[in-house]
């Protein structure tokens, strides 16, 4: 069976841990979009790590983690990835890398850089790690996919062609030093050595699985509110961040796809620019800051301090619904445990009207929260395992926004630890 697990959100709903926890009973765990500008934190019987490439399953010995071909792969990265977890004890795990995975050039990431000074004031918050530039070039078709790398007079000629065009624009737009093609062909040289023994036809190997009959679990990046198309554009990143969009990153067919576990938080955070309705400020948005997450907060990838707001029942109605979610992993609820009252986004007034439908981002920008607030538990909860055990306005809580969300809470995290989960069975 192929499941999905996915964010219904702006990303950072704790999907890494929900991957880690499914992969138990998983064969084979796939990264199906993406490059390394957002991190999954992930805390077990190993340590604490946060992938930035990596599926969050590579610490079981028993199963295969694949790089499908709709990531932005960063070879570097991805290596220097795999000895930060073999250096930490963990065997080193079983990869295989699509050999139509494209890969983040050494000049993507300078582009990303070079870009976000340019706009300064009016840059997207990007994490400067080559994304926007990597995929405006895939979709240019001047990207480079793995496959390229052993042909090697054919790459030479393409590094020449492409690096013109790139010039043009460091010379007279950005100002800065040129690229330099000899160079830039040694490096992929270097990219090669690295990647070559594990590329293999991602597609064909996971079709065979399927007829085999092997647990397969898709691992996306970010979620609903940062896809291109339904997320809130042009605040967003730029692959699809949607279960669906796991069968082309991965190269399965959609029908494979039987279950899609979307994970939503118990608060809300973001990291980046954009449209945020249930944002809090000041004091208030500082303490559940630290007190959220294991350790807070901040960003796995840039370590930036989240932005911080109450839950948002109109952008997770329309997340998880945008995702096909079958299952919703609720995460973090053991976080609230300080709060007397807990306030919680049921509406938004635009030009005073209040819908609960999520609109588009000029009406988003407009948008004011309608709060609902439901009593606090003032409780620990975590090390409890049966839903049954958990305070009844902790119980209370999840079954209003379970209500006003309409997709089932069928898992409820309530540590940073696999183990802290509760198994809902509706």
């Amino acid at each position: 069976m192929v499941q999905a697990v996915v964010g219904a959100n702006w990303g950072d709903e704790g999907k890494g841990k929900i991957t880690d926890m499914l992969a138990e009973n998983a064969d084979i765990i796939v990264r199906f979009q993406g490059g390394a500008n957002a991190g999954h934190t992930i805390v077990n019987n190993y340590g604490k790590f946060a992938l930035h490439t990596l599926p969050s399953g590579v610490f079981y010995d028993h199963t295969t983690s694949i790089i499908g071909n709709g990531v932005a792969l960063n070879i570097p990265v991805l290596f220097k990835e795999i000895k930060s977890i073999t250096d930490k004890n963990v065997p080193m795990p079983k990869i295989l890398v699509s050999d139509r995975a494209q890969m983040v050039m050494p000049y993507h990431i300078l582009f990303d850089q070079y870009e976000e000074e340019r706009l300064a004031g009016k840059s997207f918050g990007s994490t400067k790690s080559g994304i926007a530039p990597f995929y405006s070039d895939k979709y240019a078709k001047i990207g480079f996919q793995v496959s390229e790398l052993f042909d090697e007079v054919a790459l030479r000629e393409k590094i020449e062609r492409v690096i013109v065009q790139k010039n043009i624009l460091l010379e007279h737009l950005y100002h800065k030093p040129l690229i330099d093609a000899d160079e830039t062909f040694n490096t992929l040289m270097e990219y090669k050595k690295m990647v070559e023994p594990y590329v293999c036809d991602v597609s064909a190997f996971l079709w065979n699985a399927i007829k085999e009959g092997k647990n397969i679990l898709l691992e996306g990046q970010l979620g609903s509110l940062k896809d291109p198309d339904h997320g809130i554009y042009p605040m967003v990143t730029s692959s699809s961040t949607l279960a669906a969009y796991g069968a082309i990153g991965a190269g399965i067919p959609p029908y494979e796809i039987k279950k899609i576990v979307t994970v939503v938080k118990a608060y809300s955070s973001a990291v980046g620019a954009g449209a945020f309705v249930s944002e809090i400020f000041g004091d208030e948005a500082d303490e559940l800051r630290r007190r959220g997450g294991d350790g807070g907060e901040f960003g796995a990838t840039t370590g930036r301090p989240r932005r911080m707001g109450w839950f948002d029942c109109v952008a997770t109605k329309y997340g998880c619904r945008i995702q096909g979610t079958t299952d919703v992993a609720f995460t973090v609820l053991d976080v609230l445990g300080y709060l007397d009252e807990i306030p919680v986004c049921v509406g938004y007034e635009i030009d005073g009207e209040v819908t609960t439908d999520f609109p588009t981002t000029t009406k988003l920008e407009k948008a004011k929260p309608v709060l609902k607030t439901l009593p606090g538990w003032k409780e620990d909860i975590r090390g409890i395992k049966e839903y049954d055990k958990l305070p009844e306005n902790c119980r209370k809580y999840i079954e209003f926004i379970e209500e006003q969300i309409g997709f089932p809470i069928t898992m409820v995290s309530n540590g940073p630890k696999r183990e802290d989960i509760i198994i809902r069975n509706k």
